[in-house]
């Protein structure tokens, strides 16, 4: 589970990040990136699986779970995505089967492409 100040709740802070449009690809996720940050506040980050994906909520809750467990292990090694005020992860049906390996390497190529 990420930390409470890495957390992204709002529907606002949500709605704001996607209008910003600054999103990548690879691999059956999408990464939509926010403004950039002016401060050394920590970057928030959400994490979105559509109805649409799959209709079983245990598939959508397991995507969200390794993508939020992929990350969280990023940031306790690495501190760079705090130039970003906040970042939505989106998983779409391409990912769904994948595992943890697989997931984590395409959040690595995620990050690496934002950052």
């Amino acid at each position: 589970m990420l930390k409470k100040e890495n957390r992204l709740k709002n529907k606002y802070a949500f709605n704001a990040t996607y209008k910003i449009k600054n999103f990548h690809h690879h691999g059956g996720i999408t990464l939509n990136a926010g403004k950039l940050s002016d401060n050394d506040t920590p970057v928030r980050i959400g994490f979105v699986v559509s109805k649409k994906t799959h209709k079983r909520a245990v598939k959508r809750n397991r995507l969200k779970r390794l993508m939020r467990e992929s990350v969280r292990l990023y940031l306790k090694e690495n501190d760079d995505l705090n130039k970003y005020v906040s970042l939505i992860f989106t998983g779409h049906t391409a990912a769904l089967g994948k595992n943890f390996d697989e997931i984590d390497k395409i959040i690595k190529t995620l990050i690496k492409e934002v950052v």
